[in-house]
């Protein structure tokens, strides 16, 4: 990490030197957000912060996201949140009201648009065919705290839900892990109305997730976007950082219990209301304008010419 962080660091400050920006605009917190922050502060160049409280939690159990996420915050002039509830946390944190601006989230931007300039790839186009007729349960689980003893009663159960279930099918990109690929192969391998597949790109898995019937995940990342689409989800956790899709009414928790997990199962196929719930959530996250927002803001601020660099920090 020294050594990647060095180099890094050193790119991001050749990119600053030679564009000079007004502002930089880091995304999350993510170790590269933190570095880009360090290295706009090295030169005294303002910094906006994208998702500024998004995945929010206790300093001890999420680390180093959450220490990276508040020290950007503390160097950031400006602070785009997603929720008001998010606006509320920044406050109790310390920063001005006139430096936080509740945007939406831009994961829901790309989500809309993906789906609507996109054509799903052609192994998205089989398994919509194989799942035609059928309602679709949609996996992806990695997590390490899934682990073990703790993923394979799950995976059991989902077989035995589908088992049980002649309408139903369940799609499960497995991840490379060597844990989730064993853990897979011994629980689910087999099973006719159970496709196990490589992993997706961005494009493609949400074309996949539009289709869902049932999302299951321990994935925080997903779960703006499940609930952006409407869909149920039940969560392989004991909680989120996310929780306004708890609030909402479309994700419920099971945490580590295969019983629970069971239980939520069958809940799904009679809860008429939770199916409900999530379908009239849609706007939770955003209403596909957020980096609209985003630029208002900051052009209407000043006359500013900024560079942003998400897709620099993801690499």
């Amino acid at each position: 990490m020294n050594v990647l962080g060095g180099s890094l660091l050193d790119r991001l400050g050749t990119v600053l030197e030679s564009e000079n920006p007004d502002l930089v605009l880091v995304q999350g917190d993510s170790d590269s957000a933190a570095l880009a922050s360090l290295a706009a502060g090295q030169r005294s160049i303002p910094l906006g912060h994208l998702d500024a409280v998004q995945h929010a939690g206790n300093l001890l159990s999420q680390l180093p996201a959450e220490m990276h996420r508040r020290k950007v915050g503390r160097g950031a002039g400006h602070h785009f949140v997603v929720t008001e509830s998010d606006r509320r946390t920044l406050l109790g944190e310390g920063r001005s009201a006139d430096s936080i601006h509740v945007v939406g989230n831009t994961a829901v931007d790309a989500l809309r648009q993906t789906l609507a300039s996109k054509r799903p790839g052609k192994t998205v186009e089989q398994l919509q065919q194989w799942a035609a007729g059928k309602r679709l349960v949609v996996l992806s689980t990695h997590g390490h705290e899934n682990f073990g003893e703790t993923m394979s009663p799950h995976l059991r159960a989902l077989r035995e839900f589908i088992e049980c279930q002649p309408d139903l099918c369940l799609v499960f990109p497995v991840h490379k892990k060597s844990a989730v690929c064993a853990a897979a192969a011994a629980e689910l391998d087999g099973h006719p109305r159970i496709r196990m597949i490589d992993p997706l790109e961005y494009f493609d898995f949400t074309q996949l997730l539009a289709g869902a019937w049932l999302v299951v995940s321990d994935s925080g990342d997903i779960q703006e976007e499940v609930t952006t689409l409407g869909i149920p989800m039940i969560v392989l956790r004991e909680s989120s950082e996310c929780a306004e899709a708890a609030a909402c009414g479309g994700a419920r928790f099971v945490g580590g219990s295969p019983e629970r997990l069971r239980e939520m199962l069958r809940t799904a196929l009679i809860d008429k209301g939770w199916h409900i719930n999530a379908n009239r959530s849609r706007d939770v996250f955003g209403d596909g304008h957020a980096a609209e927002r985003i630029c208002d803001l900051l052009l209407g601020s000043r006359n500013t010419r900024y560079v942003s660099l998400p897709l620099l920090l993801a690499a």
